[in-house]
Order: C-alpha cells, then structure tokens, then sequence
C-alpha cells in the first residue's frame, strides 16, 4: 500500500472531524443556547461537512479496499465521520495499523 492513500484519508479523517465539532457546536449554540447567528453558521458547516463526508467516504472505502478489511471494520470506519470526536480516535487506530504495511511497501527490493 502507498502512503498517499494512507494520507489522503489521514487528512480527511481530521477535516471531517473538525468539520463535525464545528456543526455539533453550531447546533448546540442554535438549538440550546440561542445563540443570534448561529443558524447560518450551522448552516453554512452543515453544508461544508456534508461535502468533506462524501470526500472522506471515498478515500475510507479506497483505503479499506486497499488494506483487505472486513465488512464490519470498514463500515466502522466510513461511520465514525458521523460522530462527533470519532473520526479522530479511528483514524489513530488505522494510521498505528497500517505503519508497518506502508513502511513494508516503501522498502526498495533488491534483486
């Protein structure tokens, strides 16, 4: 596996999560504290994010592919741009264990 794929969701993993904090915090501000402007706020990172997901759907599902995951782990993964804080958590599980499957790959081959 290379290490651009390994980046590319990398980076979308933290853009989403950020992304979902900023829209739960909108939310939160709207709905539970009245907050004068939030609506377009939330409106305008509602929006943002549900793009960014699309984005990161892919390169989760490319990753995925690329690693051989099961169904069930795969699924995981594609749902923690979902929940707020989760997408960071996943990511750093997946980064620590695909490492030696990227480092395996970059190694050059002697013949």
């Amino acid at each position: 596996m290379k290490q651009s794929v390994l980046t590319r969701y990398r980076v979308m993993a933290y853009v989403t999560g950020v992304m979902l904090v900023l829209l739960t915090l909108g939310v939160i501000g709207k709905y539970l504290l009245h907050i004068s402007g939030a609506d377009g706020f939330t409106r305008v990172v509602a929006i943002a994010h549900g793009w960014l997901y699309v984005v990161y759907l892919v390169l989760a599902f490319d990753l995925g592919s690329k690693a051989k995951w099961p169904f069930g782990k795969l699924l995981w993964v594609l749902l923690a741009g979902t929940i707020p804080t989760a997408a960071f958590f996943v990511e750093r599980k997946v980064t620590r264990e695909l490492a030696p499957l990227v480092a395996g790959a970059a190694e050059p081959v002697n013949a």
